[in-house]
């Protein structure tokens, strides 16, 4: 398994791996992958990139096409780079009822992107996604492991300049 030499985890999050694949019994460290996957994403600037994965693979001692396997299945893993801020917005019918394909759009017009894309300044990617559970409260959204609830546009206005007067990456927006 080549890997890229550039590509390593911190100390600390090395270490956070070590704890997490300790979880498992001896020849069944491959159930570390998916949060080892997160810690990678956590740690690599919001995405899993081909280098990323591949040294993933080699922490864990597994084929690459395995990590490429898993990670490409779940939404909640970014195959390529992302804003600062991803906007998750639920689309399944519940929110759709309550409104979340205006929010949608509504955010597409307002960040000047379409679902898929991150803005000019980097600072935001729009995404939809499966159920996020919270269908009595739709629609919304989740950023980072925040969700925001009962968006209204004015709440969604007053999200987007916090966001942006924070400018930073965060696991909670």
């Amino acid at each position: 398994m080549a890997v890229t030499k550039h590509i390593k985890f911190s100390e600390e999050a090395l270490a956070q791996a070590h704890k997490i694949i300790k979880r498992y019994p001896e020849g069944k460290h491959k159930s570390a992958l998916l949060p080892l996957l997160h810690l990678a994403q956590a740690e690599f600037e919001g995405w899993l990139s081909p280098e990323t994965m591949d040294y993933v693979a080699s922490i864990l001692n597994i084929q690459p096409i395995e990590v490429y396997e898993v990670a490409s299945f779940y939404s909640m893993y970014n195959l390529k780079p992302v804003g600062k801020c991803l906007l998750e917005v639920c689309r399944t019918s519940p929110c759709w009822l309550r409104g979340a394909e205006d929010l949608v759009d509504y955010l597409e017009k307002k960040l000047n992107i379409k679902v898929g894309e991150t803005t000019a300044d980097g600072m935001f990617t729009l995404k939809t996604v499966e159920c996020l559970g919270s269908c009595g409260t739709a629609p919304m959204l989740q950023c980072g492991e925040t969700f925001h609830e009962d968006l209204t546009f004015e709440k969604t206005d007053e999200l987007i300049v916090k966001l942006r007067a924070e400018n930073k990456r965060s696991r909670y927006c």
